[in-house]
Order: C-alpha cells, then sequence, then structure tokens
C-alpha cells in the first residue's frame, strides 16, 4: 500500500481528517486538484469574514460622530483593496495548512483524484499524467458548488455565483441576491453597506428562514432599516441578461414584478461533488443525492468513507471538520461518540449576526415539549449600549419538566462568538438554574444569556 489513507480533497473536512489521522499513526496522502483549504479557507468562510470586516470598519467610520469622533472628509470604498485583501487572508490561509501538512507529515498529491476498484485512486495531473495509488482506507470529501437553477441560469457576469460575488472586477451601483440563507444574507449586507443598490428575494415567508421566527423577523426589520428591498414569499421566474443591465421577473403575493439591477447572485443553496469522482466504478451508494454513511461514516464498500457535504447532515465547515475526526479516530480502533447534528451551532456574520443552536420554538412546541422561554433584549445591555449596538437579543427554550436546554437563539453584535457556550451547556446536559447560577462577567455581551436563562424562570434582574 502507498499509504494507510487517501483523502479526497482539502476542505476543512479532508484537511482536518488527514491531520488527525496522521497523529493516530497513519501514513496519509491528501488529493487536491485546487488549493489547499478547498471552498471554506479560499471561496467560503473566510474571504467573506475578511469582506464583511472590511465593510464593517467603514460603517463605523460612517458613525463616527456618534462616538465623539471627527473624521475631516468623507471616507469612500476602495473595493478592488477590500477584494484584494479578503483574497491574501484566504491565500495566508491555505499556506498555513500546507504549512500543517509538512509538521503533521501529511503527504500533498497535486491533481484530480478518482475512486477506482480495489481501493486505489486514479489521480489525474494538471498536465494530463495519471498515476495510481493504493491505500488501506479511503475518504471521500469533495464537498459542494454553488446550486445551478434552470430558472436562473448563471452566466458568470450578470448572473453570478458565490465564487464570482468575491472577485468583482468592480463594485456593481445594483444588485438582485436571491436566497436569504446565511450565504446570500452575508452578501446583501456586505454589498449594501459598502453602497450598493441591493434587493434581497427570499422564497419562504421570512429572511434565515432556519432559525427561530423571531430571530428571522427581526433581521428582516434590520436589514430593511439599512438599505435592503426585502422580498420574502417571492420567487424569481425568468431572467433577461441580454440588454446592458439584468432584468429579473419577479412573483409575490400581488402579481408579478419586473426588476433590473447590474448583478443578480444566486445564493440559493449548494449541490455536491458527486460527479467524476469514480462513486459507480467502485459501487458507492447513493442516496437522495448524497453518499449513504453510517454513524462513523463508512460507505457500503469496505474501507471507503465519505465525509463533509456530500453525505447527510449540515453542510458547515465546522460539521465537516467534526466528522473527519470521528471518522479516522474509529478508523483508528478509537471509540468515538457519534455526532449529535441536533447540537450543531449555526451562524450568519451579518450585522447584526445570528447565532444558533438545538431546535426552534415552533420545532419544540411540535415535538410536545412544555416550554419555559426567557428572552434578554440588548437594549437592556450595558456593553450592548457602550458598544453603540444595542439591537437584538438572545432567546432561551428550556423543557419546563426537566430544565432542559433545548435551543439558543441569538442575535446581535457578536453573537457569533456567544454561542459555543450553549453549545458546551447542552452537550453537558445543563438546566436552565445551572446557566443562571453561572455568574458572568459584567459588562459583557454574554451576560445576556444569565439574564435570558433568568427572564424564563420569572428571576430577570435587569428588565
Amino acid at each position: 500500500m502507498d499509504f494507510d489513507l487517501i483523502i479526497i480533497g482539502s476542505g476543512p473536512g479532508g484537511y482536518v481528517a488527514a491531520i488527525r489521522a496522521s497523529q493516530l499513526g497513519m501514513k496519509v496522502g491528501v488529493v487536491e486538484k485546487a488549493e489547499l483549504g478547498g471552498i471554506c479557507l479560499n471561496w467560503g468562510c473566510i474571504p467573506t469574514k475578511s469582506l464583511l470586516k472590511s465593510a464593517s470598519v467603514f460603517e463605523y467610520i460612517k458613525h463616527a460622530k456618534s462616538y465623539g469622533i471627527d473624521i475631516n472628509g468623507d471616507a469612500s470604498v476602495d473595493f478592488g483593496a477590500m477584494v484584494s485583501r479578503s483574497r491574501e487572508v484566504a491565500a495566508g490561509m491555505s499556506k498555513g495548512v500546507q504549512y500543517l501538512f509538512k509538521k503533521n507529515k501529511v503527504e500533498l498529491i497535486q491533481g484530480t483524484g478518482k475512486l477506482t476498484k480495489n481501493k486505489t485512486v486514479e489521480v489525474t495531473a494538471a498536465d494530463g499524467t495519471v498515476a495510481e495509488l493504493s491505500a488501506g482506507n479511503i475518504i471521500i470529501a469533495t464537498g459542494a458548488r454553488s446550486k445551478q437553477l434552470p430558472n436562473l441560469p448563471q452566466d458568470g457576469e450578470k448572473v453570478i455565483g458565490y465564487r464570482k460575488a468575491m472577485t468583482l472586477e468592480k463594485q456593481p451601483e445594483s444588485m438582485i441576491v436571491v436566497g436569504s440563507g446565511a450565504i446570500g444574507s452575508e452578501f446583501a449586507w456586505f454589498y449594501n453597506a459598502i453602497g450598493t443598490k441591493v434587493t434581497l428575494v427570499e422564497f419562504l415567508p421570512t429572511v434565515v428562514p432556519l432559525e427561530d421566527e423571531d430571530v428571522s423577523k427581526q433581521l428582516g426589520r434590520e436589514f430593511k432599516k439599512a438599505g435592503i428591498k426585502v422580498m420574502t414569499s417571492a420567487e424569481v421566474m425568468s431572467v433577461d441578461a441580454s440588454g446592458e443591465k439584468v432584468k429579473a421577473m419577479i412573483k409575490t403575493k400581488k402579481g408579478e414584478e419586473e426588476h433590473e439591477a447590474d448583478i443578480i447572485l444566486s445564493a440559493v443553496g449548494i449541490t455536491p461533488n458527486l460527479e467524476n469522482i469514480g462513486l459507480e466504478e467502485a459501487g458507492i451508494e447513493v442516496e437522495k443525492g448524497k453518499i449513504k454513511v453510517d454513524d462513523f461514516y463508512r460507505t457500503n464498500v469496505e474501507g471507503v468513507y465519505a465525509i463533509g457535504d456530500i453525505v447527510h447532515g449540515q453542510a458547515l465547515a465546522h460539521v465537516a471538520s467534526a466528522e473527519g475526526i470521528i471518522c479516522v479516530e474509529k478508523m483508528a480502533g478509537e471509540n468515538p461518540e457519534p455526532l449529535d447534528y441536533g447540537n450543531i451551532p449555526a451562524c450568519t456574520y451579518t450585522t447584526p449576526e445570528v447565532a444558533s443552536v438545538g431546535m426552534t420554538e415552533k420545532a419544540a412546541r411540535e415535538a410536545g415539549y412544555e416550554l419555559k422561554i426567557g428572552k434578554f433584549p440588548f437594549t437592556a445591555s450595558g456593553k450592548a449600549s457602550a458598544a453603540g449596538h444595542r439591537e437584538g437579543f438572545v432567546k432561551l427554550i428550556f423543557d419546563a419538566k426537566y430544565g432542559e436546554l433545548l435551543g439558543a437563539h441569538l442575535i446581535g453584535a457578536n453573537v457569533t462568538e456567544m454561542v459555543g457556550e450553549l453549545v458546551t451547556a447542552r452537550k453537558l446536559e445543563t438546566t436552565g438554574h445551572e446557566i443562571i447560577k453561572s455568574v458572568h462577567p459584567h459588562p459583557t455581551m454574554s451576560e445576556a444569556i444569565m439574564e435570558a436563562a433568568a427572564a424564563a424562570y420569572g428571576e430577570v434582574i435587569h428588565i
């Protein structure tokens, strides 16, 4: 065998699995056709956060007077510099993975990987040369790409996906964003913040529709307040990109409306990368468009595993990383716990930020729980007032019978940095009263967690 383990794909699932496998004593090879780190580091999580930070700094400058700071002259956006900075940040993170591979003796094989029979991987390099590698085990971690809809065909110029949205040559004057999940909402906020006229179109009744309804409604209000035109219960029926601008026919409850913009950004989800990786040749079972695996990511073919966006579960970078670690630990003969997909945090990095874990209020009621719900608004937070970001709240949902924390839903400044506490609390089966009695530092945004728990039990002090 050339390797104990070959991993196809170096995204947050693949590269994390590779490093953990090496720590466990395996000889590991990773096949990657593009940049190390996959979509997350190069075209997703990391560069988008760089762009959002640039827009956030611009927002602060525009509102500097409210903080007692006088800036002579008007601030302006250098769109090209923002894009360049985001690409530099992404490149730096990719180099960081390269360093980690060297440190952990993980071998990188550059090229396109394809499964063949008998646990071998055929690797085609950029120059067309082909090598065949064998391994005791193989992990498929090929990730996903932007979903293409027939009524929203992407031409890469006027109708684009998220990758192009990060590297446009010039800032568009107007943009229609289709889809208000994390990707769509973040781009809508970014472009609006730097001065692009943005229309956000969502098929469902609220933006970020997977979040708790109270959070979704709050973010929708904040978007409208910021100047984004929000169209919910709306659908793009057709697109005409033949003219100087692109025209979208949008169906609403009131009928069809034509909207015009420089760019349409399609952010309606992702499609798993399952093509041309040899699934049929290797006899690997696919179920409902994703690879079928067990709790430890074993496929129906012995020695072949799959993790990340290509298997059932939330398509999130931190989920792929957790799956990769569990997968290789089981492979190495250890005894890891299966991943609890009900305790996965979700984050949206708009302003205000959105973070959540566990059940929404609606889901908890539908599951038959009797609930105690506590909500603490940031308008009552000293730290939020001092920071100038009083919008949002923390909402905690408890089982009234046993005090179990069923769900946590946050919207406000820096709440993506706060939700980890609640993931840990749920993992440890922490009760509402234990959160109330856990002294939180003052003044902090995180005090709102303690206060929301207290509100659920009628003990809140500051509202």
